[in-house]
């Protein structure tokens, strides 16, 4: 019998199967996950805190359609976190897989047991002043014996059987040069069918010089520049299509679009722009927002700092023909379906592996201390001229304090989209 993946449908929209929050913290009280990634086998996910730890939530099917989650265990870390990968086909029912890779700074890339936290092996990064380099972008090749660490103007290639050091390779010949990819390698994705991968820069692209680069795994040297989304910001993500492993997708900060392109043509130049909002003038967060594809390549899911979430339907939108190969033109898509689905930034999507479902995280630091402080307007009107010289007097202590940030939304939530739900209206 042939396996089919999970249908999703997004013809209307999805059901709220589940809400939850991270464990709170009584040292940390607005916290909130930075991002969310599902195991292998979709009976797990891993949050990345604000409070530099690690939470793992299992996931219960009560009904078929209810849910039920409860956090397992936290792993708190020493210093912020600042990235973190599952390792490839990791499962709670397969013990020695069941493990992820974190990268915390100051410390060398950790391989943590999923399920009690042990450290089973470290992969130190060291530079030139023997101290220890947390990556900023953290991916396992396709045989999943290799782990590739990206950080500045380099990537260390670990063996996973032998920890240690790696072996390092330049982006660049040298600080000075303008050749090869340079700055922070903030992401590194690999093709599910080919023998490359696509790595990305924070350093923003410009006319002289891309901040995309294709690279080939057994010659570990860069194949062609990949470029032309005239964003001119830094790279936030890239994910290749998981059944088109020719079609590589491209995030980028404080941007609302996300580009295409078909790497069988001209890389010059992208194939789709899905762009999220209609409004380009408006000021966009500096967090990073990612977005996520499901296993069958069909449908793109990405939040924004609205609370919402766009679903774009793939298809053969970003596919080129004979005639389009020669001539490319930028195209932008609309999204199938936008919903609210919080009421803060919705800094991370995930779809569920195996289930028609997609996982929300929201939250975000806030600095309005109007909000935060609440409405006092009655009694400041009611103020003596007594009580306004005293505060004017101490006006210099009081711009000093420095603002507590708040976080407004930082919950977790499941989506269904399973063709067979029950539509609910307001």
């Amino acid at each position: 019998m042939d396996w089919k993946p999970a249908p999703l449908d997004v013809s209307y929209p999805p059901d709220l199967v589940l809400t939850n929050n991270p464990d709170v913290d009584p040292d940390f009280a607005d916290n909130f996950a930075r991002c969310a990634r599902w195991c292998a086998d979709g009976s797990s996910f891993l949050i990345q805190c604000e409070n530099r730890a690690f939470q793992l939530f299992n996931l219960q099917d009560i009904q078929g359609t209810q849910f039920s989650a409860h956090h397992k265990r936290t792993f708190s870390q020493s210093s912020a976190v600042v990235n973190f990968a599952w390792y490839p086909g990791a499962s709670s029912s397969n013990a020695p897989a069941y493990c992820f890779v974190a990268s915390v700074r100051d410390c060398p890339v950790k391989l943590l047991d999923a399920s009690d936290g042990r450290l089973r092996a470290s992969y130190p990064i060291i530079d030139h002043r023997e101290r220890f380099i947390a990556p900023h972008s953290l991916a396992f090749n396709l045989t999943a014996n290799k782990l590739y660490c990206g950080f500045e103007d380099a990537i260390e290639i670990f063996d996973i059987q032998q920890p240690g050091e790696g072996d390092r390779l330049p982006t660049t010949p040298s600080k000075k040069s303008k050749d090869g990819l340079k700055g922070i390698v903030s992401s590194i994705a690999f093709s599910s069918s080919y023998d490359y991968y696509a790595i990305g820069s924070l350093t923003p692209s410009s006319q002289a010089m891309d901040n995309i680069a294709l690279y080939s795994e057994s010659n570990q040297a860069a194949i062609m520049p990949i470029g032309g989304a005239y964003s001119h910001s830094g790279v936030t993500q890239l994910k290749f299509n998981p059944t088109k492993p020719h079609i590589l997708y491209a995030a980028f900060r404080r941007h609302d679009a996300i580009y295409a392109w078909d790497l069988r043509s001209d890389t010059s130049v992208p194939v789709k722009v899905f762009r999220m909002s209609p409004d380009s003038r408006k000021t966009f967060t500096n967090q990073k927002i990612e977005f996520d594809i499901d296993c069958a390549g069909r449908l793109l899911s990405v939040g924004d700092q609205n609370g919402c979430v766009s679903m774009f339907d793939l298809g053969d939108s970003d596919e080129l023909d004979s005639e389009q190969s020669s001539v490319i033109s930028l195209q932008n898509i609309a999204p199938e379906m936008t919903f609210n689905a919080h009421g803060d930034v919705v800094g991370c999507v995930a779809f569920q592996p195996l289930h028609s479902n997609l996982l929300s995280a929201s939250g975000s630091r806030h600095f309005d201390e109007d909000i935060r402080e609440g409405d006092s307007n009655d009694s400041d009107e009611d103020s003596t001229d007594q009580e306004s010289d005293f505060e004017n007097q101490n006006m210099v202590a009081v711009s000093r304090h420095r603002p507590l940030p708040y976080v407004k939304d930082s919950s977790l939530k499941l989506w269904s989209f399973d063709p067979t739900r029950t539509v609910h209206h307001a």
